[in-house]
């Protein structure tokens, strides 16, 4: 389902990934740890398309990701739900109109959206939260929004790119177990952390990075910090 091979990415003369290869199936729960700034944001943008490797290739299903142009994203995005550490939601609409949104931006009738959006926000614990705008909404329910609009569109994909950082302990294994089931109905999740606690408990496949490098790569890992 996703190949990396042999991708790098170079700034200037700052190499930030350095010949990194690996597989994910579909179906996976994949943990992918290191410090900050051992290069897994920068896997987690050359997957979706945000930037592009220096050298190597980058496939998710039926694209090379690493040769398509701007205006061929939307395509290859519609599989994947995309949750980040700073929520990236619209502050002037409700939580329900957040997940509407992703929605329509996917051209899915309107019958179709008021069958599933309240059925995926009572999903992830926002059945009293429907009409309530994003200032109005803690940390952790800013996120289960997130994940609502990530996962309304069926992808065949979540990537989450450290969706815990700006949480508490309590909020942060409430999202960790919508992932996890998430998971469970059958969708891909690749999750990208430094919280060693997560990856040591979930006990999932563990992409571990260091300097840009693929060192580990293990079933049933633990964050090890050498």
């Amino acid at each position: 389902m996703i190949t990396f091979n042999n991708v790098s990415k170079r700034y200037g003369a700052n190499e930030v990934v350095r010949d990194v290869s690996f597989k994910i199936n579909p179906g996976e729960f994949v943990s992918l740890v290191g410090r900050s700034g051992a290069g897994k944001s920068t896997l987690i943008k050359m997957l979706i398309g945000e930037e592009l490797p220096s050298k190597g290739r980058v496939i998710f299903g039926q694209y090379e990701v690493n040769k398509m142009n701007q205006s061929e994203l939307p395509e290859l995005r519609r599989h994947m739900g995309i949750i980040f550490q700073d929520f990236r939601l619209l502050a002037k609409k409700t939580a329900y109109e957040n997940v509407v949104f992703a929605m329509e931006v996917a051209g899915r009738p309107q019958a179709e959206i008021d069958e599933i959006t309240p059925q995926v926000l009572d999903l992830v614990g926002l059945s009293g939260k429907y009409n309530n705008f994003i200032s109005e909404l803690s940390g952790g329910e800013k996120q289960r929004v997130a994940i609502a609009r990530a996962m309304v569109n069926h992808p065949d994909v979540i990537v989450a790119d450290e969706p815990t950082g700006n949480l508490d302990p309590i909020n942060t294994w409430g999202i960790i177990n919508l992932l996890t089931k998430i998971n469970e109905l059958g969708t891909t999740v690749i999750l990208a952390t430094h919280n060693k606690d997560i990856v040591n408990q979930i006990e999932k496949r563990v992409l571990s990075m260091e300097d840009g490098r693929l060192i580990r790569d293990e079933e049933k890992g633990k964050y090890i910090l050498v």
